[in-house]
């Protein structure tokens, strides 16, 4: 998936202790994808750099926050 050679999958930092609900993420040069750990074959979310870094800096600043 990635077009680094070398480059691996990562956890998520606020993945479960038992390690069986994660979401994993993988950067590249030209896309990052992510993925659920307990289906690696299954589908992937697949974004350009940048549309990563606005979700990421969306997620910072709270703008998908749930709301009671």
């Amino acid at each position: 998936m990635s077009d680094n050679p070398g480059t691996q999958w990562r956890r998520s930092s606020r993945s479960n202790t038992q390690g069986n609900q994660c979401v994993e993420v993988i950067v590249g040069s030209t896309v990052v994808a992510v993925r659920d750990s307990k289906d690696p074959d299954g589908p992937r979310l697949v974004f350009t750099p940048r549309e990563w870094e606005a979700f990421v800096g969306g997620v910072k600043d709270g703008e998908f926050d749930l709301t009671a």
